[in-house]
């Protein structure tokens, strides 16, 4: 059964949304949606996204719920799929416009050849909820903002600001040009928790967060163009934090120390 039968076409796979949570916010956000699936007997939440798409026009089609596990790959669809258009990449002046009509320092990210969509997505989450402006990412040798991205994110990716970049070293220079600190997330930075009476590193003002990839790190080149590196002390006997949750930590250190400073 289909609720509307109006030829629509197939979109590829890269450009679906799965999971309540990823189309709910592309609805909210205005993503250009071709048509949504649905499964028969849709209950809760997805009956009001159902709504929602009948309000902006866009077709529903009703499936049993194997359709939608084959379409999903085995990913939980909770009875919800989007076929939208592709992820609109921003640009950095975007970001930075959208810092100055709020009246706040630029806060951008950074990342450095990281692979993981669930690393990206969870960094996009967090960066949303933590009031950066803007993710900026490479275009090679690091993965860009794809359906299960868009998912782990819990939709955050629909409002958060991603830029792909061909270079980002020059992308660091140009940003020290327009007054950002570049700041590297390191081992071997300073600790964000200091002992005593040490100081903490300041991460107030107009700052860029360079995280680097599971495992590698941060680039040399790209180490050297930060203004400084800091870090995040370790009590147990893990090395290290994975890239999300040590972009977590840090983007909340710099909210922080901004809600201090008002």
């Amino acid at each position: 059964m289909k609720e509307n039968s109006r030829n629509t076409g197939s979109p590829g796979k890269e450009n679906i949304l799965i999971g309540r949570n990823a189309v709910s916010e592309a609805l909210s956000a205005g993503r250009e949606t071709a048509f949504i699936m649905a499964a028969k007997r849709s209950e809760g939440s997805a009956k009001k996204i159902i709504a929602s798409a009948r309000e902006k026009n866009i077709p529903v089609r009703y499936e049993e719920k194997a359709v939608l596990d084959k379409i999903a790959g085995g990913k939980n669809h909770q009875g919800i799929i989007a076929y939208v258009s592709e992820y609109r990449y921003s640009s950095i002046d975007e970001m930075m416009m959208l810092a100055e009509q709020k009246g706040e320092d630029p806060f951008l990210v950074l990342l450095d050849g990281i692979e993981d969509p669930h690393n990206l997505g969870a960094i996009i989450r967090t960066a949303e909820c933590a009031g950066a402006h803007g993710i900026i990412i490479p275009k090679r040798r690091s993965v860009g903002v794809t359906e299960t991205a868009a998912k782990v994110s819990a939709g955050a990716s629909e409002h958060m600001m991603c830029a792909q970049v061909t270079n980002l070293s020059r992308t660091l220079e140009d940003l020290k040009k327009r007054g950002l600190w570049v700041v590297a997330c390191d081992m071997d930075g300073k600790t964000i928790y200091p002992d005593g009476e040490e100081t903490p590193p300041d991460l107030t003002g107009p700052v860029g967060l360079v995280i680097g990839a599971e495992g590698r790190g941060i680039g040399r080149l790209i180490k050297e163009k930060c203004d400084f590196a800091v870090s995040i002390p370790l009590a147990g006997k893990i090395e290290s934090l994975n890239a999300s949750n040590a972009a977590a930590v840090l983007m909340y250190e710099i909210r922080r120390q901004r809600n201090e400073k008002k």
